[in-house]
């Protein structure tokens, strides 16, 4: 693996030097509208960015003007943000599920003069387009210009001052317990979290790392394409995860990586056993969360070793779980690596010994490792910051071996009479039942104070589950104080393109319908300590 110094982590640089050492290299793998794989080489990439360069400084894009990205996974995405960033421009990318007031809400806050979007987006755009006066770039017909366009434009390649602390993305937050908040990134993040997957996840010039997952969100742009890029490895692009083509994609694209998030890894888990399930080339995964059960079975049904982390779209990978670590370690984040110092706290700000859970603190050993700040909120920065250690929100605990196990978000614990209850925990004891597919747990008011637990039950195919039978399978498993008091099925959750749960809404659902909930209590169902 190339490491690049600090002082040469940003975008330009490191294209203009994959291209003169390995440009012949597959970079970017994407299926045609033939239906076949087609590769886009390392000096591609660093010619066509500068193309994209070009055109959008004939537009007047410069260093340090704020650029909004609404398209989906497509080599345009890539073509866009690191065209932007040679000139030192920013660009914060979209959601591409947003609309209405959220919509105007990202163009208003990071400040955005244009919108690159593909033309399917215009409508949606509309409105926000007309209350922030912002102008347009489209992917397709409409719009002020268009991008076929800005990439055909001829002359010299500009030249910015563009070093690796100047902001290069401003990516919101998922949203899922209030407002997004835009973490403004610096060039030096993202290869931070290249170097950290290459290296530990050891990924070479032999690898094709695929993704599915939307490239406005974190998992797939830095743990996907820049750790690839760092690896001079071979990204595979799907436009989406779908369960039905998802095996024929890895193994057509000929994949030896890919990366899931916790409720995706699920879906192929419960996917039929099939001949085929060990015809690939895949030799890890990158799924986060993991459980000890997924992580055996991987490896016992598809041959694959599942790999993790520990991380957020402020920070970088805080800890890594590497393909080498002890099977025992399974269910943890990963170890802590020597780039980071982590420190567990208690609400204080009290450093806890081994083994109590509490607040995940963070500090970089270097610089450039974790976002500038949240952008335009300088209270929301320096609340994120205390005795210069990074709150993450999370809770968890470290072991004696240094391994981070992450516990729940520290707004999503429910206080119920003088017990905290991990959501988390809940959901995972839950989701073993054979007629339960997912669930969310959130908290409602007490009308004795504090909290009672409420669940949304997503039902398996075909099964139809009864909620005094799932209260029981509660009481076998948990402790009493976390068996849930309200229950509703519902037939799928709220989530956030990146398949996070919006919890706020089916919190705000729950406190609202409460009266209609079935209701444990009212069922004469009483749970007590000794169950």
């Amino acid at each position: 693996m190339h490491v690049y110094p600090r002082e040469e982590r940003t975008i330009g640089q490191v294209l203009a030097e994959k291209a003169w050492r390995v440009g012949d290299r597959p970079f970017l793998r994407v299926r045609g509208d033939g239906g076949e794989w087609a590769d886009i080489s390392y000096a591609d990439m660093h010619r066509l960015t500068d193309d994209y360069a070009r055109g959008f400084a004939g537009l007047g894009v410069g260093k340090g003007t704020t650029v909004a990205v609404m398209l989906g996974n497509c080599p345009e995405f890539l073509y866009t943000c690191w065209g932007l960033g040679k000139l030192g421009a920013v660009a914060v990318p979209l959601n591409t599920a947003a609309k209405g007031d959220q919509l105007e809400y990202y163009l208003r806050q990071s400040g955005s003069e244009w919108v690159v979007a593909e033309a399917a987006f215009l409508p949606t755009l509309a409105n926000a387009l007309t209350a922030t006066g912002a102008r347009t770039i489209v992917q397709g017909d409409g719009g002020d210009h268009a991008l076929a366009d800005v990439a055909t434009t001829k002359g010299e390649t500009p030249q910015s001052d563009v070093k690796p602390s100047d902001p290069m993305l401003i990516m919101y937050t998922s949203g899922t317990t209030g407002p997004s908040k835009g973490v403004v990134s610096p060039h030096s993040q993202g290869h931070a979290v290249g170097e950290v997957m290459a290296r530990h996840c050891e990924y070479g010039p032999d690898d094709v790392l695929y993704t599915c997952l939307p490239l406005f969100h974190g998992n797939a742009i830095w743990y996907s394409v820049y750790a690839a890029l760092w690896g001079d490895s071979c990204i595979a692009l799907a436009p989406r995860f779908s369960a039905r083509s998802f095996w024929r994609d890895i193994r057509e694209s000929g994949a030896t990586e890919f990366n899931a998030l916790g409720a995706m890894a699920n879906i192929i888990w419960q996917l039929p056993e099939d001949p085929a399930d060990r015809d690939h080339r895949v030799r890890s995964a990158m799924v986060v969360p993991t459980t000890r059960p997924l992580v055996d079975g991987f490896k016992d049904r598809y041959g694959i070793t599942v790999t993790s982390v520990f991380a957020m779209t402020e920070n970088c990978a805080v800890t890594v779980l590497g393909p080498h670590d002890p099977p025992g370690k399974a269910a943890s984040a990963g170890r802590v690596r020597d780039h980071v110092a982590v420190q567990i706290a208690d609400d204080d700000g009290v450093p806890l010994p081994t083994g109590e859970v509490g607040e995940i603190c963070i500090r970089p050993n270097g610089p450039g490792m974790i976002m500038l700040g949240y952008h335009d909120m300088p209270e929301a920065t320096v609340g994120a910051i205390r005795d210069l250690w990074f709150l993450t929100g999370d809770r968890g605990w470290l072991d004696d071996d240094g391994y981070l196990y992450f516990s729940e978000r520290k707004k999503e614990v429910i206080r119920r009479r003088g017990e905290n209850i991990s959501a988390y925990e809940l959901e995972t004891i839950l989701c073993k039942h054979p007629d339960v597919h997912e669930v969310a747990a959130v908290a409602v008011p007490s009308d004795l104070s504090e909290d009672d637990v409420m669940v949304y039950v997503v039902p398996a195919d075909g099964a139809s589950p009864d909620f005094a039978e799932l209260v029981g399978y509660c009481v076998e498993n948990m402790a009493y104080f976390m068996v849930p008091r309200y229950w509703q099925l519902i037939d799928e959750l709220p989530k956030t393109p990146s398949q996070k749960v919006e919890k706020f809404k089916l919190k705000a659902a729950a406190v609202d319908g409460r009266d209609e909930l079935w209701d444990r209590e009212k069922a004469g169902i009483t749970v007590r300590r000794n169950g």
